[in-house]
């Protein structure tokens, strides 16, 4: 069954978390046969749904989180409704393309593919990507690991490693996989970086249990080494894409 983690915290996850870069979009397109309809599954704030709304005649974007929803930027050519992944409210075969980015791991995998098959069009395409634990600098990124594996490893939910080896145990029942690699960089500060941070499930799950900042625990050694400046801030991102 999909889980809402972030309905409490959609504003600021609209705010700090990332867009994904172009090269996944130049790779992915020209695999998709038409350019009719669209679903971004799993949609969160529309990220995602707002770059296929420039390619595509219709998208469709659905998220559990109504929350999340209200903080997607409207387009004339989106709709967005609350729904979840296993069950829609969408007719059979209407689907040139869907996209699940940064939330597979967060689904019934039967049941969604199962709903995947049942709206997709024949020879429609499925992608589903994510990122995983991101990179700043040789001094920084010991501390930023530790606080990820270890400070805040009780708290993550058990599904969320799957990130970490890139959903290799997650099945992907289509045809003609294929797989790519890219990097998202932004110039933050390291205010901004450790806000980012908060919007970390692992941080919210560790309010929750013991009532406090776990990011408060590095704040004040992750802004030492970070210095007064930006620095360039590098999201690994992983893609996987086949024929429905």
């Amino acid at each position: 069954m999909s889980l809402d983690r972030f309905s409490a915290q959609a504003a600021a996850y609209a705010r700090y978390r990332i867009d994904y870069p172009a090269a996944l979009y130049a790779w992915l397109l020209p695999l998709v046969p038409g350019r009719r309809r669209a679903w971004d599954c799993a949609t969160g704030n529309g990220q995602v749904a707002v770059a296929l709304a420039d390619v595509f005649a219709e998208v469709d974007a659905t998220d559990l989180s109504a929350n999340q929803l209200a903080q997607a930027p409207a387009r004339p050519n989106i709709r967005y409704q609350t729904a979840r992944a296993e069950h829609t409210p969408f007719p059979d075969h209407v689907f040139d393309l869907v996209t699940v980015g940064q939330a597979v791991h967060w689904l019934d995998g039967p049941r969604y593919h199962r709903e995947v098959r049942r709206v997709s069009r024949p020879g429609a395409v499925l992608a589903e990507w994510g990122y995983g634990l991101v990179q700043i600098s040789p001094e920084i990124d010991p501390l930023v690991q530790h606080f990820y594996r270890h400070t805040l490893g009780p708290y993550w939910d058990a599904n969320r490693w799957h990130l970490d080896d890139e959903y290799a145990r997650l099945p992907f029942p289509v045809a003609g996989v294929q797989r790519a690699h890219f990097a998202e960089r932004r110039q933050w500060s390291a205010a901004w970086f450790l806000d980012y941070l908060r919007t970390w499930s692992g941080v919210q799950n560790y309010r929750q249990e013991r009532g406090g900042d776990a990011v408060a625990l590095i704040a004040a050694e992750v802004t030492r080494r970070w210095g007064p400046g930006a620095r360039t801030v590098t999201f690994p991102v992983f893609a996987r894409a086949g024929r429905v």
